[in-house]
């Protein structure tokens, strides 16, 4: 959600600042992490110094768990009749956007809460939070925002050695998210700010600096497997194990050879292991265990994670407009996994020939290669849409005159290039050349006609 211009409640100059009043994660799952993670309905002015949250009427949503839950800031001071008046349009929203068959009695009784914390705790509880979890977390949460507010890297330094307890993998994964959070709701100065703390932990925590060696065993790790190249057999490969200086390096190795790691592999080291004695059994037979429980815990971390891309995409296409739930979600799609589930799913709906879920998921995939595609790529195919009528071909150049500059042309020339080169491939590829090599024309006249002054 983009931000919007409001008045600073201390000082009253205009900053800006996410407002959002409906947080409907039945349509839009990334919306819980942006009520969680503060990072709507919160100012931070940079006139006076003021940060804190807004006093916003909230309505969140969550038909998987039958939550319907309202919040009104009693600092408004407005009669309940005014509140529903408030509310209830936002609820309406809600409901419109079900399906029928979703519509529950929960509906009926949306739940109201007098304070923002209390509404918090019971969106928690839903997901099996405990009190004293939910407590850890908001010491995190607090912490994050004292090393945000800390005007220099001394002070975040002697702040982080303070806090070293709380500097944990549960902390790195909630920073994690709210920079994600950040960044799919286009607060990207609050997503750089952190990307740069982010930096200052990795180097000053005692985790970080665990991290950072992980991170070293890897490069490491990359290194020796680059060297052995395409020679790379499972002989060779259990050689590597073996000569793995560390345990860490063999989690790294483990980590990126999990492929190999197969029947025929265990057959070698069993082999291995039949014909030695004394000390290299027992190393053999210590290595074969370790590999088991790196092995296992890979295919166990990666089947949470397809389980999570699953009900992530399954999400998607039951909201009632997958475009546009999938367009607020495009961040989950950064992860291989979730592009290899939604993958999948097309090859399984193909398969069963369900032309309902397969046109769904075809929509996720538009969104998908539209934000994956180069502004001046999308520009192209829009103009050679209009390369059978010269006067519209015209009136759309003068439109975009300003993008049709040396890379723009180099750009289509490109492509005129590739589809060249197909053309033996694609039946279509004569049509479109012809096409690339009119709108190349009428571009190079249009920019001729720039340079001259017409």
């Amino acid at each position: 959600m983009p931000q919007t211009q409001i008045a600073c409640p201390r000082c009253r100059q205009m900053i800006p600042a996410q407002v959002e009043q409906l947080f409907d994660v039945t349509t839009d799952p990334a919306a819980k992490q942006r009520l969680l993670g503060r990072v709507s309905n919160y100012a931070r002015c940079q006139f006076c110094g003021f940060e804190g949250p807004l006093a916003t009427p909230l309505v969140y949503h969550d038909n998987d768990k039958e939550l319907l839950l309202t919040y009104f800031p009693a600092e408004l001071g407005l009669p309940v009749n005014e509140q529903e008046k408030l509310i209830g349009p936002l609820i309406t929203q809600v409901m419109n956007k079900l399906p029928a068959e979703k519509r529950k009695g929960y509906l009926l009784r949306p739940q109201s809460f007098l304070t923002y914390q209390s509404m918090i705790e019971k969106i928690l509880e839903k997901d099996g939070v405990t009190r004293e979890m939910l407590d850890e977390q908001q010491k995190r949460v607090s912490l994050i925002q004292r090393l945000l507010q800390a005007t220099s890297p001394d002070l975040r330094t002697e702040i982080i050695k303070q806090n070293t307890d709380l500097l944990d993998e549960a902390f790195f994964a909630l920073f994690n998210r709210l920079v994600e959070a950040a960044l799919q709701s286009g607060q990207q100065p609050t997503a750089q700010a952190m990307s740069a703390l982010q930096e200052e932990l990795l180097q000053h925590s005692e985790y970080g600096k665990k991290v950072q060696a992980q991170m070293g065993e890897l490069e490491a790790a990359v290194k020796t497997l680059q060297e052995a190249g395409q020679g790379l057999t499972r002989e060779k490969l259990l050689q590597i194990f073996l000569e793995a200086p560390s345990e860490q390096r063999l989690q790294a190795l483990v980590s990126m050879t999990r492929n190999g790691l197969d029947y025929a592999f265990f057959q070698i080291l069993s082999g291995q292991m039949d014909q030695a004695g004394g000390e290299q059994r027992t190393r053999l037979e210590e290595l074969r265990a370790k590999l088991l429980d790196f092995t296992n815990q890979i295919d166990k971390a990666m089947a949470e994670q397809m389980q999570e891309a699953d009900k992530l995409i399954e999400s998607l296409l039951a909201a009632p407009d997958v475009a546009q739930a999938t367009a607020q979600n495009l961040g989950a799609f950064q992860s291989d996994v979730v592009v290899q589930v939604l993958e999948s799913k097309l090859q399984e709906a193909a398969k069963k020939q369900d032309p309902a879920r397969m046109e769904k998921l075809q929509q996720m995939v538009a969104i998908l290669q539209q934000a994956s595609t180069p502004p001046e790529v999308m520009l192209i195919n829009e103009l050679l849409e209009y390369t059978g009528d010269d006067m519209v071909l015209a009136h759309k150049l003068k439109e975009h005159e300003a993008e049709l500059g040396e890379e723009f042309t180099g750009m289509i020339a490109s492509l005129m290039n590739q589809v060249e080169q197909q053309g033996s491939q694609d039946p279509n590829a004569a049509e479109i050349l012809q096409r690339l090599e009119k709108l190349y024309r009428a571009v190079l006249k249009k920019s001729m006609q720039q340079n001259l002054g017409k």
